[in-house]
């Protein structure tokens, strides 16, 4: 009976003229009714601590209720909204509502949370704004006899209120990253999904095409025309080129959202081994200057590099033998990878136009979809460095020029 007829007298807290935001700002945070955490818990001792009280409290305003993230030296985690201090608190979050003797303030004499337990008759809450302006709560300290604070108390209050706030926008952030992994993360298994149903589908029917094309050329070789014959081996190019294309364009977003795992290898090796498993014929020569040196990258990064590239000059070679030069060296710490051929070369006006994807030089080749050189610059890129097309003349051969942090750990001698 008591209790309905405090309820009754007691001044009630006005509502926040953004108060639909604000508990929106309050949900977003997804805190409500969460467990108890350390980093909050120990914001609430420092506090009782610093203003020698026996209670303090990170309070939380919801609709109906005031919630507490930390209670040290109260047992409960919530009371009813319409007789909370940090009711009254939010309305004015620029300052720190302090009630040095509830029994003497008319706001509170009669207040439940007052004339019974937890008796508070002291109170003191700094509030909790967040960076959009919307007052969440409150850090307060309470006593069960009036008290005053001193200006350094208050001062320390409302810098212990803004380490709070810092926790919860932290949290904020925390989420939404979390958020954005699982999309992210669904996106890649979508991709995966796409690729393979990609992959599949286009595959498939070029595929068939070449058995066809086989089939024709095999069964009825003497009856074709020439005419007949051209335009089979048309069909066989193109289909082949779809066939390379699909597969490169599958390779190409492998690349782009692959994870790449860093490690110490020596450049020659993995050169050596690329070279040898795309070269079967005695009339290629692989060059390698001051190449001797352990390095920590992603070594398959590198692999990808020095494949698309020696695939290209193996390619497009025009001379009775293939001459591949790479040469490594370190300046402003930077290591500089030169990788030279004495193939056919490219004109310095497609010096930019060479590294998009889909773009191509050689448009008669059924091999050159455009896309090998889009793909080593992706992979540099995700390994922060970058590669430019040097002076390069036609008939002359190549010359790129690669740049990625410099990670040498020593000499092969050493």
């Amino acid at each position: 009976m008591n209790r309905e007829l405090n309820l009754r007298i007691v001044i009630k807290p006005e509502t926040p003229h953004n108060e639909n935001e604000r508990i929106k700002a309050l949900q977003d945070l997804n805190i409500l009714d969460t467990l108890e955490e350390d980093a909050y818990d120990q914001l609430t001792l420092i506090a009782s601590q610093i203003c020698d009280v026996p209670i303090a409290l990170i309070t939380l305003v919801d609709t109906n209720r005031q919630w507490f993230k930390s209670h040290h030296g109260l047992k409960v985690r919530e009371t009813p909204r319409e007789i909370a201090f940090c009711a009254h608190a939010i309305n004015k979050p620029e300052e720190i509502l302090v009630v040095e003797d509830a029994t003497k303030d008319e706001r509170f004499n009669d207040n439940p949370l007052s004339t019974n337990a937890p008796n508070v008759i002291f109170y003191a809450g700094a509030p909790l704004n967040t960076s959009e302006g919307f007052c969440l709560g409150t850090l307060c300290v309470i006593d069960n006899e009036p008290k005053k604070l001193s200006n350094s108390q208050q001062v320390a209050l409302k810098a212990l209120a803004d380490q709070v706030i810092a926790q919860l926008e932290l949290r904020r952030k925390n989420l939404i990253l979390i958020e954005n992994i699982k999309i992210m993360e669904q996106l890649n298994h979508d991709i995966d999904v796409f690729s393979y149903q990609l992959s599949h589908d286009l595959q498939t029917p070029l595929r068939g095409i070449l058995s066809i094309v086989d089939f024709l050329k095999e069964d009825d070789a003497d009856g074709i025309s020439i005419s007949i014959g051209e335009k089979i081996g048309q069909i066989e190019n193109r289909a082949r080129y779809g066939l390379a294309l699909v597969k490169s364009t599958i390779e190409y977003a492998k690349i782009s959202k692959a994870n790449l795992v860093f490690s110490e290898f020596k450049l020659e090796d993995t050169a050596k081994l690329v070279f040898a498993n795309l070269v079967n014929a005695g009339n290629v020569k692989l060059e390698l200057v001051y190449c001797d040196q352990i390095v920590r990258t992603s070594e398959h990064a590198i692999q990808v590099v020095f494949q698309n590239l020696m695939t290209n000059s193996l390619k497009f070679n025009d001379k009775d033998r293939c001459i591949i030069s790479i040469s490594l060296k370190m300046e402003n710490n930077r290591i500089l990878i030169d990788y030279k051929d004495n193939g056919p070369g490219i004109s310095k006006k497609f010096k930019n136009k060479i590294f998009e994807i889909f773009e191509t030089l050689n448009t008669k080749s059924e091999n050159s979809t455009g896309i090998g050189l889009a793909i080593v610059k992706t992979v540099l890129n995700k390994l922060s460095g970058h590669i430019r097309l040097m002076h390069s003349e036609i008939g002359k051969g190549i010359h790129f020029k690669i740049e990625l942090p410099l990670e040498i750990l020593k000499k092969n001698n050493e």
